[in-house]
């Protein structure tokens, strides 16, 4: 077969198996289906094909989510599952308030930091700082 063919014969094969009968490409269309299984994609480590009760499937990539990620999964997706893990929201929601205080004292003590490591270089920074202050009030 010459190699003009083969491509060919590669495009059509990668050209029907985009279409092919059941395969689900937006993660909406997951919606109310019943997993029937989930297998290793092979040659992708952690990849997975899902196949649904109906037939259809979809390919998962691997689970390495970014804590960002699952974060905001739990805040997506609360009303869906606060019912069913009451005491893990409850620890998650002590847990956030804990990290923001966490990140307002930090802030605090970098600016205050910054004011104090630059006094000596800059001497009118007393005087902004006096100024800032009063028009505060």
């Amino acid at each position: 077969m010459p190699t003009e063919d083969k491509w060919k014969a590669n495009m059509e094969k990668v050209a029907f198996a985009q279409q092919f009968p059941g395969l689900v490409l937006n993660w909406h269309a997951c919606e109310g289906k019943t997993i029937r299984s989930v297998l290793p994609l092979t040659g992708k480590p952690g990849a997975m094909v899902i196949v649904f009760t109906d037939a259809s499937f979809t390919i998962a990539p691997p689970l390495a989510l970014e804590p960002w990620a699952i974060g905001q999964a739990l805040v997506d997706a609360r009303v869906q599952l606060e019912p069913a893990h009451q005491a893990a929201y409850a620890e998650y929601d002590r847990l956030t308030k804990k990290d923001k205080e966490a990140l307002r004292t930090a802030r605090l003590e970098k600016i205050l930091g910054a004011i104090h490591n630059n006094l000596e270089q800059i001497p009118e920074l007393k005087d902004r700082l006096k100024e800032l202050i009063k028009d505060w009030k």
